[in-house]
């Protein structure tokens, strides 16, 4: 008798828990099952920001959720997730006092996303999304390697793993 009662009250616990399966608390209907996500747009001049984007949201999309995704625009998506590169920033953070060149950058990436179903729905919109990403420079300039692109993959990975996390378990 006692054993049933603390599996009942273990069960009645879990499940008061707030636990769930990643995508189950979703903006996105049930009938979706396909999502184009093509190229991010950019209007920064900066080298493949956009690449770096898009890659890291598919990836993310791969590994959190069953949709199949492709990595076009096209009429077979039951939605398309559009995403653009606002503005990217670099700048001086911090200097080398013994010879007053820059020891550290700051990245700052802004941009935006927007989720439509096939029939034109809006299914989730974020228009103001920015990350930062310090990273430090090389000052032997026989070794340099240029960190910057580093830094752009990084905030990838960060806004990839954020806009799915939104996207899947944020109410309306």
């Amino acid at each position: 008798m006692r054993l049933r009662l603390l599996t009942l009250l273990f069960a009645t616990t879990l499940s008061g828990c707030g636990y769930h399966q990643a995508g189950s608390a979703t903006h996105i209907p049930a009938n979706i099952r396909t999502l184009a996500v093509p190229i991010f747009a950019t209007n920064a001049q900066a080298y493949h920001t956009e690449m770096a984007f898009t890659q890291a949201t598919i990836r993310e999309l791969n590994i959190r959720t069953k949709y199949h995704i492709l990595n076009t625009d096209t009429d077979d998506a039951d939605a398309t997730l559009h995403g653009t590169i606002l503005t990217q920033t670099v700048a001086p953070l911090t200097y080398d006092a013994s010879t007053g060149q820059t020891s550290s950058y700051l990245v700052t990436i802004t941009a935006k996303v927007l989720l439509t179903a096939h029939d034109g729905r809006v299914l989730y919109r974020n228009d103001s999304i920015l990350y930062r990403e310090q990273y430090q420079s090389t000052q032997d300039l026989s070794g340099f390697i240029q960190e910057d692109g580093y830094a752009v993959h990084r905030v990838a990975r960060e806004f990839a793993e954020a806009i799915v996390s939104d996207m899947l378990e944020s109410f309306e």
